[in-house]
């Protein structure tokens, strides 16, 4: 067993009652001396004079936890405690963090797990540090309320939108690059030139015209009309009066929903009276935000199922069926008790992995059953399932079942005909049909809106059928492979600025057109023309990446600067390296598949490139620039 315990070693976080230590936390968001993937770092180690129990009886106890861990051999407390940090930082939502590395040393041992997202996975630390310290002490430990805080943080964090962590997820899997631009609030896929940024399933490259105008639901709806698609009949009201008077001339069952809105918030289906459009007025009016007038939608309402059909790039990919939330009687729980017990299902985490929501209790379902004469209160016959809402709102705990194998050609067509007219890479169009398998020719059909920003989980996840893996036909549009992500990045270990500035002057003689990146310690160069240096040092690399024209990228990672703040990006296709350290080889580790390696040490010099090895030796006076210069020559 490795040692893990020091007499000279001074307790730095730990507790009186603790065995264990950790201390030196440090966040790389990429590639970095211990991972090619982000990372929290941190050190670990066994307190003097204190004894753990034997490294079985935790295995035991986590084992009952996580089974598949009991299975395995471990070196020492540090590789178990690696091993429970990355089970653990996946939160039991099947996140893909996956990576870790133990390397020990005389003092203490250093670890690093894996990390998108620097305050849940350093809380997951602390969280098995407690959890092993609990074992030792033979303590209760609250494992189960406690990962649901972090399940809570994560899901509230950038990354834990499920539409925005199935995309990142997609990414990493395909090799795209990807990182959150912090001061826009916007996720970047791909670097340079060849980089889209967006929310979600929303890009820079879309019609923002379009993306608005699909939010103005009365003029979309006239725009599909004058088109000859489907669309309900019904009138923009601006008060509770109008929207009586709308009701009665059109017909009952209405639906009533606010001119501007999302998710399915202050949408009322099926209103059968005025009493019932009283209620649904106020609901829709309560859900228009305050800075926009009161404009609300009173529509005929069609029978039939709720459809989501998806476009991406003009093309159709996918259909969902939505139900309300529903609970199916047992003869002895209330409602309220079947929805208590519905929640804690495994598929209703609310992650960003998991296929439902939970099932959101408040006045609209209250209203809803008090029309079905029954209440929160009510003990349901075994057998009898009883729905919540009349709206299928995933998001307040409905039913999502794929639907893409039933579709009728003429829906298809119907829908890639509607994508054709607005220049957006992803459009929901929500419809209602007795059946999706048959023609909307035939009638029963309507489409109720359009969604210019629409989620993925419904169709990658769906509660009942088969996935669709809509996030990679939305990444496809933009990269056919990892490769296509990506421009040119070349990478020393140290750079003067009059080197750096020759090797921008020799690329730009061959490709005059290109617009070049390049960063050293001391400077930052957009072609020969110099900008902004500022103290940390991966934002200029970020801003460089970040460059809409960026053809190629030239950057110096010195061991410091690794050790510090770690590299920005993942992968180079040529390395130059000039009497690297130990820490500096690490800019050998990610190169990809064909780039070029130059590596001097002292007069000797050795270039790897394509699995062949050449060696020579440096002559009198004869400048290294002159060797990486002549292979620069090779990258296109």
């Amino acid at each position: 067993m490795v040692q893990e315990k020091s007499t000279s070693l001074v307790r730095i976080n730990a507790r009186k009652n603790d065995v264990f230590d950790i201390f030196n936390f440090k966040h790389y968001v990429g590639a970095n001396p211990y991972l090619d993937t982000g990372a929290l770092v941190f050190d670990f180690a066994l307190i003097e004079y204190r004894e753990p129990l034997p490294l079985e009886d935790y295995i035991s106890v986590i084992g009952d936890r996580y089974p598949h861990l009991s299975n395995q051999t471990y070196e020492s407390y540090a590789d178990l405690f690696a091993h429970v940090a990355s089970e653990v930082g996946k939160l039991d939502m099947g996140l893909h963090l996956n990576h870790w590395s133990v390397k020990p040393d005389i003092r203490y041992t250093r670890i690093s797990v894996q990390s998108l997202y620097e305050r849940t996975t350093r809380e997951v630390v602390y969280f098995v540090w407690d959890w092993f310290e609990a074992i030792t002490q033979d303590d209760d430990f609250d494992f189960e309320e406690r990962l649901e805080r972090l399940q809570s943080k994560f899901r509230a964090s950038v990354y834990g939108g499920p539409t925005v962590y199935a995309l990142l997820r997609t990414a990493a899997e395909k090799g795209i690059p990807f990182f959150y631009l912090w001061e826009e609030g916007l996720m970047q896929y791909g670097l340079g030139k060849k980089h889209v940024r967006g929310v979600a399933t929303t890009f820079n490259c879309d019609s923002h015209i379009d993306s608005d105008f699909t939010t103005r639901k009365d003029d979309c709806k006239a725009f599909l009309d004058t088109l000859g698609f489907p669309v309900p009949k019904g009138e923009i009201v601006i008060s509770q009066n109008e929207a009586l008077s709308v009701a009665r001339e059109i017909g009952y069952p209405v639906a009533v929903k606010p001119v501007v809105g999302h998710k399915g918030i202050g949408v009322t289906a099926d209103v059968q009276d005025s009493k019932e459009l009283e209620s649904a007025y106020g609901r829709a009016l309560a859900a228009i935000p305050e800075n926009q007038p009161t404009r609300i939608i009173v529509e005929k309402s069609i029978s039939g199922s709720d459809f989501r059909l998806l476009c991406v790039d003009g093309r159709f990919v996918a259909a969902t069926e939505r139900r309300p939330a529903s609970v199916v009687g047992d003869g002895y729980l209330t409602i309220a008790e079947l929805i208590r017990q519905e929640n804690r299902k495994p598929a209703r985490l609310d992650s960003p992995t998991s296929p439902m929501s939970k099932i959101q209790v408040d006045e609209a379902m209250e209203l809803y059953l008090d029309e079905q004469r029954l209440s929160l209160n009510s003990v349901i016959e075994k057998g009898r399932t009883v729905y919540l809402r009349k709206v299928a709102n995933l998001s307040a705990g409905g039913i999502s079942i794929n639907a893409t194998d039933t579709i009728h050609d003429d829906n298809i067509i119907l829908a890639q005909d509607i994508a054709q007219y607005f220049q957006l890479t992803c459009l929901g169009i929500d419809v209602i049909a007795k059946n999706l398998s048959e023609s909307w020719k035939s009638g029963g059909f309507a489409i109720l809106e359009i969604n210019a920003a629409p989620g993925v989980l419904m169709h990658l996840n769906p509660s009942v059928g088969e996935s669709v893996d809509v996030p990679s036909r939305i990444l496809e549009t933009f990269f056919n492979s990892g490769t296509d992500a990506r421009i040119p990045i070349i990478t020393f270990n140290k750079i003067s600025v009059q080197e750096l500035q020759e090797t921008i002057d020799r690329i730009l003689l061959q490709h005059p057109e290109w617009i070049i990146g390049a960063v050293c310690r001391d400077a930052v160069f957009v072609n020969r023309s110099k900008k902004v240096l500022r103290e940390e040092y991966n934002s200029n690399v970020q801003s460089l990446l970040r460059n809409p024209k960026l053809d190629l990228l030239i950057a110096e990672y010195q061991e410091d600067i690794l050790e510090e703040e770690g590299m920005f990006y993942h992968g180079s296709n040529m390395v130059v390296l000039n009497n690297p350290t130990e820490t500096e080889m690490i800019l050998m580790r990610d190169v990809f598949d064909g780039s070029t390696v130059v590596i001097k040490k002292d007069n000797d010099i050795s270039i790897r490139r394509k699995g062949l090895i050449e060696d020579y030796t440096l002559g009198e006076d004869e400048p290294f620039t002159r060797v990486y210069l002549k292979e620069i020559g090779t990258i296109s």
